[in-house]
């Protein structure tokens, strides 16, 4: 069945391209007017030469018909022009039952006989006439005709069939010659980067060469949008750096002081709610950058530490659930990465868990490799699995408010650094989020 999908969709899309269409339209147009020429070919000789032969035929018939009326003693056929093919019998009132017995039953016109003669089968046309006083018979062999027609209806066949090869080889040309300009734009469209070459430069003033200036305007506007959208993010990141510098300040001043243990727990919460939010400026301030530049080299991190860190500060969010929160660390991998990018990405893997489980527990593990996170929520559908990763999707179960931003980050960071994130359902309810390092 899969297969069979596969094979339509393919052919749909080769029906669709331009390329298709010029070819089969061209191949049409050749085919349909040979085949109407040649059909109209036969038409017409088989329509005239009917025609002509019977009319004739008719008359020669009828007008010795009327000599035999006037002169009983001179009663013959006289055949029209002087062809072998031709031959006419008269039989008077006497004579009727020398009449062979094949013509007994033909009244006055012209008839198509079919007869075999001498062990050949022959083909002609037979005039009748008949009266009381005499019958006519005139009669015009037509054997070679009809074989001159089928060898002229094979010979029109076959030149459909040569017609119809060259007008498909000359689409091909033409079909090439003609989208040449279109496959060089789509060629040099795809083979565009960050920095766009101008292309209308490279075409006629013609509707490649107008299409060509439209792509230009358009990768103009959407390199400014996509511009100004970085600077935006470069510039908050880096204005937000200042505060949130002063309030770590400020938390740090009052944690060295004399608190109530109350008091201490929430300067603790605007410590870490603090420090994320640092990391997140820090993240986006580098995938600012990184995706212009790519990511920057020689920094590298502990990531069973940032898996540490990234639990204390995420587990406010469990409040007083039920929910037993393990740590596996079954390697120590570093990673080629800031620690504040890492923390970001695990925030919104493990923020997640601990935020959509109420019962249960929520298992990080550390590997070698990968980093896996396995929760017993309310889990994802499968055909939801790859699109929460979508900028502004959320999940049919997501419970609370939210702006389906938090895992388009994540994949973000993954494409700048290498990364590959995913997730699944676990059985017996619950999400696995596997985050692999390389």
């Amino acid at each position: 069945m899969l297969r069979r999908q596969n094979g339509t969709r393919a052919g749909m899309r080769y029906r669709r391209q331009l390329r298709s269409r010029i070819i089969v339209s061209f191949l049409l147009f050749g085919v349909g007017l040979t085949g109407l020429f040649a059909a109209t070919t036969l038409v017409m000789r088989e329509w005239l030469e009917e025609d002509l032969i019977e009319s004739n035929l008719q008359i020669e018939v009828d007008k010795a018909a009327e000599l035999t009326r006037r002169d009983p003693e001179q009663a013959k056929l006289i055949p029209f022009g002087t062809f072998e093919a031709v031959r006419g019998w008269t039989f008077g009132r006497h004579q009727f039952a020398n009449v062979p017995f094949r013509w007994k039953d033909y009244d006055t016109g012209v008839y198509d006989v079919d007869e075999i003669v001498d062990g050949e089968r022959r083909a002609y046309k037979l005039a009748v006439h008949r009266n009381d006083d005499y019958w006519l018979f005139l009669q015009y062999d037509v054997t070679e005709q009809r074989r001159t027609q089928t060898a002229l209806t094979l010979a029109l066949f076959a030149a459909v069939g040569v017609f119809a090869a060259l007008s498909l080889g000359l689409a091909f040309w033409l079909s090439r010659r003609v989208l040449r300009p279109v496959t060089d734009l789509a060629a040099r469209v795809a083979a565009l980067d960050d920095e766009p070459e101008p292309l209308a430069s490279h075409y006629a003033n013609d509707e490649v060469g107008q299409l060509a200036a439209a792509l230009d305007d358009y990768a103009r506007r959407l390199t400014e949008l996509v511009e100004r959208d970085r600077e935006f993010n470069a510039d908050v990141s880096h204005e937000l750096r200042t505060p949130l510098a002063v309030i770590r300040g400020a938390t740090e001043l009052l944690m060295s002081s004399e608190l109530p243990e109350r008091a201490r727990d929430r300067v603790r919460r605007i410590e870490r709610a603090a420090r994320q939010s640092a990391e997140l400026t820090e993240a986006l301030l580098l995938l600012s950058r990184g995706e212009r530049q790519g990511p920057g080299e020689g920094e590298s991190c502990d990531a069973a530490s940032v898996v540490d860190q990234v639990v204390e500060t995420q587990r406010a969010q469990l409040g007083s659930k039920p929910v037993e929160v393990r740590v596996e660390k079954h390697a120590t991998p570093r990673v080629a990465a800031p620690a504040s990018v890492l923390a970001v990405a695990l925030s919104n893997l493990i923020g997640n868990a601990f935020k959509y489980t109420q019962e249960g527990y929520v298992l990080v593990r550390v590997d070698e490799d990968a980093i896996c996170v396995e929760d017993t929520g309310p889990g994802i559908d499968p055909e939801e699995a790859g699109k929460v990763f979508e900028r502004g999707y959320r999940g049919a179960k997501a419970a609370g408010k939210g702006a389906g931003l938090g895992l388009a980050i994540v994949r973000r960071l993954c494409d700048l650094y290498g990364w590959r994130v995913s997730l699944s359902a676990r059985d017996g309810g619950g999400v696995v989020a596997r985050f692999e390092l390389g």
